[in-house]
């Protein structure tokens, strides 16, 4: 399963709106689809947000990020 897709599926699990990530964050929508797509680097913070907001550790959600890099890493 993609990142992408993982996150979008813990987000569903936790009936988690992508807006109330974006505004835990504070940082814009178009901002955050670049987190999810791997165009850019969360913050250690941002991490721990949404972390906290999907309801998992930390370290699990950091795997799903490296996971991503690999895959974008694999296609190029």
């Amino acid at each position: 399963m993609t990142f992408k897709a993982q996150n979008k599926q813990l987000k569903e699990q936790c009936q988690l709106p992508q807006w109330k990530v974006v505004e835990a964050l504070g940082i814009d929508s178009a901002t955050y689809c670049k987190i999810e797509k791997g165009e850019r680097r969360a913050k250690c913070e941002e991490v721990v947000i949404i972390a906290e907001l999907l309801n998992i550790y930390k370290g699990e959600l950091l795997t799903l990020f490296v996971d991503r890099i690999v895959e974008v890493v694999e296609n190029e």
